[in-house]
């Protein structure tokens, strides 16, 4: 150890960025001698994630593939750049491991490390790989996920499949409640509601919960929200907050999600798959609101898991508005008022709660 390099490759979603960020933090805690560098896309919340870490990183021009032939172009262009960029970086490192976070910026990045023959690691937490993580999955030495089922994704691939859970940022499993509370002001004697949209926010969760705010004004005396809009919705959510009863506190954002959730008694949110991990890993009962465009309806299989577990229910984002925030309040009424359900969720939880993940992944990634 100590002379080790390790480049992770992802981004473009907080979902691509923070395991990782939570494995290379594990990586640099037990060996303070390793090189940890990060490989991600141009989007800003890559950026605003790893510059908040402390971690070096480097910005690529890879863009997501794209069928229309005045894509193609560009597609290949800016593959070719990161690709050059990341081989250079990693062939002047003597033992290098590469590890494959997911997303269009991984592609080029464990190409380059295909090439070089350095190993390769995949980190994949959705049940359903991403279109990246099945080409990578190829060249791969060790996948670690974060369920049993997504095994059979990866049936042709020659690599060691590891179900370890989730990666999850420090704090979780060991986080004062009260931490949170302080920090953002909230009366300690009420109960919270989270709202989140995850790392960007969720246009169709914000106007649901904000269609409600009349009728969650009768709960004024018991309970406050704390809402993470996003920081592109961030406006608009705060505007119809104008003149509702209930405590609230609108967020665009807010990086201490582990001291957040362990405030909370409830959580309507997205079901990516480290929100999942999160929920469960903060003992807080969820009402998920997965993204209903992927092909794969990856985010009903990810929160699936938590509903198997008694911890979750699920609020489909249908495409009627009013129907949708109709659904959401017949759920979100009855565990409001029932603290008993919300605390046998809670409980549940401890079926799929792994806080220790990204300790086990550095670990194995320093045996390398």
């Amino acid at each position: 150890m100590g002379d080790m390099s390790f480049f992770f490759a992802g981004g473009g979603t907080g979902g691509h960025i923070y395991p990782a960020v939570a494995v290379a933090e594990r990586i640099a805690e037990l060996d303070v001698g390793a090189k940890v560098h990060f490989f991600c896309s141009g989007r800003e919340i890559d950026s605003q994630i790893l510059g908040q870490s402390g971690l070096e990183y480097t910005r690529l021009a890879a863009k997501g593939f794209c069928v229309r032939p005045s894509k193609v172009l560009g597609f290949c262009s800016s593959f070719v750049r990161s690709y050059k960029i990341a081989k250079a970086a990693i062939a002047e490192s003597k033992d290098a491991v590469v590890i494959g976070a997911g997303g269009f910026v991984a592609g080029p990045v464990c190409l380059a490390a295909h090439r070089l023959k350095v190993p390769i690691v995949l980190l994949n937490v959705d049940i359903v790989p991403g279109r990246a993580n099945k080409i990578i999955g190829r060249w791969a030495d060790e996948i670690f996920v974060q369920f049993e089922e997504t095994r059979e994704y990866f049936a042709k691939s020659k690599a060691k499949i590891s179900v370890v859970g989730c990666p999850l940022r420090r704090g979780f499993g060991d986080v004062e409640p009260s931490r949170a509370v302080e920090q953002l002001g909230l009366d300690m004697g009420k109960k919270v509601l989270l709202v989140t949209g995850a790392s960007s926010g969720a246009a169709n969760v914000n106007d649901a919960v904000c269609s409600l705010l009349e009728k969650l004004d009768a709960f004024a005396g018991e309970w406050q929200i704390v809402h993470l809009a996003g920081r592109g919705h961030f406006e608009k959510v705060e505007s119809r907050y104008a003149g509702a009863k209930i405590g609230h506190k609108i967020l665009a954002y807010y990086d201490d999600m582990p001291g957040l959730l362990a405030a909370a008694d409830l959580v309507i949110g997205r079901s990516g798959a480290v929100s999942v991990a999160e929920y469960a890993a903060a003992s807080v009962p969820s009402i998920c609101m997965p993204y209903p465009y992927h092909k794969d309806r990856h985010q009903y299989l990810n929160a699936g898991k938590l509903v198997e577990a008694g911890a979750a229910v699920i609020v489909d984002d249908l495409p009627d508005a009013t129907d949708r925030a109709e659904w959401l309040w017949e759920e979100l009424e009855e565990l409001m008022r029932d603290e008993g359900k919300r605390q046998e969720m809670a409980e549940n939880c401890a079926e799929i709660a792994n806080v220790d993940a990204a300790s086990k992944i550095a670990e194995r990634l320093l045996e390398y």
